[in-house]
């Protein structure tokens, strides 16, 4: 639009100009000619009445005068006539004309004494008259009176006004003529050819190779569309080359890194496009008013830590909310962009949400509703009616989103997590050739607590639209395959662990989440040594044993029962004060709900009631880190903390067990896991704990302390192992070869 205004903007300027010059100009003509008209019939009308005004003056017969100026009174453009005696006093006047009694008409007399006739426009009430005076004459030259006649202006006016309209509608007329042939010239000469190229690209992008018509296009567009061609050629033979170059390399490499990784993408999905679904972004975009400027950050968060590596590894397109409050400025048209920042590997599409859709879909339906449904924390869930439509809307615009960027065959999509339940049914209702898998990072629960949900049948049917539903531990894939059996009708294939619902299978499977280990690359994102020097002495922790929690508040995280465990350390183990130190770093999240409102009071008030009660000098058990943590931010805490403390009371995995392993490359520290994370199941060198019980969990701290150093690097090193074969990029692999797997079988 722009370069069409651009083009005929100047013409339609040139266009209005000349036309408002030439209707001046034929205006002030016409009108100069209708006064000349109007004076020359005025003329001859008074001269005509001379002869009759003479007669009546010199007889001073007032009957006939009155008879000859109501004789006007009928008259349509000649209004009114006037009869003058000798000292300018009337004789006679037209009744509509009275009020020219009452009036000063000093020019009356100049007209007597120099026995000149008078013409002029002149104000009557609320409009304008042509007046028209003659002397009248004796036959010696003596004036005897003067006549004079009225004529209504107001046709002049009129006729003007006409014209006016007349070159308006003319001058609209040729412009929107001008309008139209530029708009058909620019879509001939401009559009056209793009709109070509456009569809050519929608064709190249999507894999439809069949369709991709060449050009026939001359002139300097035919030679841009010739260099496209090439280039789209060049990108064509590349990914085939590097497609079978990886089928090679996967052959050769042992152990899953971010090489083999992007290598079986190349191998397994060729040219089909990796798209990933999310409601948290990998990077947002804030205004910092400290700063005075926007920043990008990478949040905090499971689902960012798990995921990232794998796109960063492979490319594709992530499809998340963005929540950054200056999101906005920094996507193009299309709502995308490409990250990292510095070093472009895929591609984030932001989808923006409401104030309403965010607090039912997420607050409300996800975080109140199924989160606490989903965790055995004795925290009620909580099901509104609206809070369920919202969510349907949502998912329904992330659909949406998602089916916009599809190519023409066979996607991959990985949908992560609870917040779209309904995704999966929607995009296989329009694009059944897709395939999707699910990851449920929380726990599924029984049969019996999922029926709690009202909406159990429609979330079930949206999830089994999935051709693959991966949870991190077997439990909770019995879970599911039991909850499917009972609450649907549906068959369970216990061998091949699949739920059949109306003809479609979907494969259940366990595939337990990891991180980037980083272990054995020798690759550090920061100076360790210098990093735990600064936090040593920025809290004063020369002598002390310092562990370590790294949490959201959350109620499911056990961080109120972390710090009762602090506590009865402290009193059942009086000689470890001043010896010991808990940091808890601690992101505040969804606080708009109450339940997380309310907790983060109880823990601020339960910290500084631990702290007050231990207190010695400088020295408090407890530093409580309330605030938002990047990756990197958190990464020195790792290496500092002699003990690492993960006390969730339910959690599907928690990676913060295993990235803090990650980054033992010296094999020193000691892991206190809950039993109740899926993590507990891999890293069983960790001192498991229950949560619940203060009295063992305040034992285990001890024992993490006094535990031999040998023992420890032992532990250490058997739970590095595990995590260095099992990272991230495995299970990525997994999950992409299960679904090439399942493309195949169908």
């Amino acid at each position: 639009m722009k370069r069409i205004l651009l083009f005929i903007l100047p013409i339609l300027i040139l266009v209005a100009l000349g036309f408002t010059i030439s209707g001046i100009m034929q205006a002030r003509f016409t009108e100069e000619r209708l006064m000349d008209d109007l004076k020359r019939k005025a003329r001859s009308v008074d001269e005509g009445l001379e002869l009759s005004a003479k007669y009546i003056i010199i007889n001073n017969d007032l009957k006939q005068a009155n008879r000859l100026v109501d004789s006007f009174q009928k008259r349509e453009r000649l209004q009114g006539c006037v009869i003058y005696n000798q000292d300018g006093q009337i004789l006679a006047i037209t009744e509509r004309f009275s009020d020219f009694k009452e009036r000063e008409r000093p020019y009356l007399k100049d007209i007597l004494s120099s026995k000149n006739p008078r013409g002029a426009l002149e104000k009557f009430k609320e409009y304008s008259v042509y007046s028209y005076i003659l002397p009248v004459l004796d036959d010696d030259g003596s004036v005897l009176g003067m006549v004079e006649v009225i004529y209504d202006t107001s046709y002049m006016f009129t006729t003007l006004t006409e014209l006016w309209r007349k070159i308006s509608i003319s001058s609209i007329a040729l412009i929107l003529l001008i309008v139209l042939v530029a708009l058909l010239i620019q879509r001939q000469i401009f559009i056209m050819p793009v709109r070509r190229l456009t569809q050519w690209f929608t064709h190249f992008q999507r894999g439809e190779t069949d369709k991709l018509q060449p050009f026939e296009e001359k002139g300097e567009f035919g030679k841009l569309v010739s260099e496209v061609e090439q280039v789209a050629l060049s990108i064509r033979v590349a990914r085939r080359t590097i497609s079978d170059e990886a089928h090679v390399r996967l052959q050769k490499e042992e152990l899953w890194t971010e090489a083999k990784l992007k290598d079986l993408i190349h191998a397994k999905l060729g040219d089909n496009s990796l798209f990933v679904v999310s409601n948290r972004e990998p990077y947002m975009h804030i205004f910092d008013e400290n700063m005075g400027k926007s920043i990008c950050i990478r949040p905090a968060s499971g689902v960012v830590t798990a995921i990232h590596p794998i796109l960063s590894a492979c490319g594709g397109t992530w499809v998340a909310h963005g929540s950054g409050n200056s999101d906005k400025k920094f996507v193009n048209s299309k709502d995308k962009l490409g990250v990292p920042l510095e070093d472009n590997r895929y591609i984030l599409k932001r989808v923006w949400l409401n104030k309403a859709e965010e607090q039912g879909y997420y607050y409300g339906f996800s975080n109140e509703g199924l989160w606490p449904l989903c965790h055995n924390t004795h925290t009620r869930p909580i099901f509104r009616e609206s809070d369920w439509n919202m969510y349907k809307e949502v998912n329904q615009k992330f659909a949406d989103s998602v089916l916009e960027e599809l190519p023409a065959s066979s996607p991959f999509i990985f949908v992560q997590d609870y917040h779209f339940t309904l995704l999966p049914k929607m995009i296989k209702d329009k694009r059944p050739d897709a395939k999707i898998a699910l990851f449920w990072h929380v726990p599924w629960p029984t049969p019996e607590a999922f029926m709690i949900c009202p909406y159990q049948n429609e979330i079930l049917e949206g999830m089994l639209g999935c051709d693959l539903i991966g949870f991190h531990v077997q439990n909770h894939c019995n879970n599911f395959l039991d909850t499917a059996n009972r609450l649907l009708e549906s068959r369970v294939d216990t061998e091949k662990f699949s739920v059949v619902r109306l003809g479609k299978e979907t494969f259940i499977r366990a595939f337990p989440i990891s991180v980037n280990a980083h272990i054995g690359d020798g690759s550090f994102r920061v100076d360790p040594i210098r990093q735990v020097e600064k936090l040593r002495k920025e809290f004063e922790l020369e002598n002390e044993i310092v562990a370590v929690g790294v949490d959201r508040i959350d109620y499911t995280k056990g961080i109120v029962e972390k710090i009762l465990a602090v506590d009865r350390f402290l009193e059942k183990y009086p000689e470890y004060k001043k010896k010991f130190v808990l940091i808890q770093l601690a992101a505040p999240s969804r606080t708009h709900i109450k339940r997380y409102h309310d907790l983060i009071g109880e823990i601020d008030e339960l910290v500084e009631k631990i702290n007050w009660k231990h207190v010695d000098g400088n020295w408090k058990p407890i530093i409580y880190l309330k605030k938002h943590f990047s990756q990197d931010d958190i990464q020195p805490y790792y290496k500092l903390g002699d003990i690492c403390i993960v006390s969730s009371l339910h959690d599907g995995m928690n990676l913060v067990a295993k990235e803090y392993v990650a980054e033992k490359d010296d094999l020193s520290g000691c892991l206190i896991l809950s039993q109740f994370t899926g993590a507990a199941r891999e890293l069983t060198d960790a001192i498991l704990i229950n949560p619940y019980s203060i009295e063992d969990f305040a034992d285990s701290i001890k024992l993490a302390i006094e535990m031999p150093k040998e023992e420890k690097q032992r532990r250490m090193e058997n739970m590095r192992k595990v995590i260095a074969e099992n990272n991230i990029y495995r299970w990525a692999a997994n999950i992409i070869s299960e679904l090439v797997a399942l493309k195949n079988i169908t």
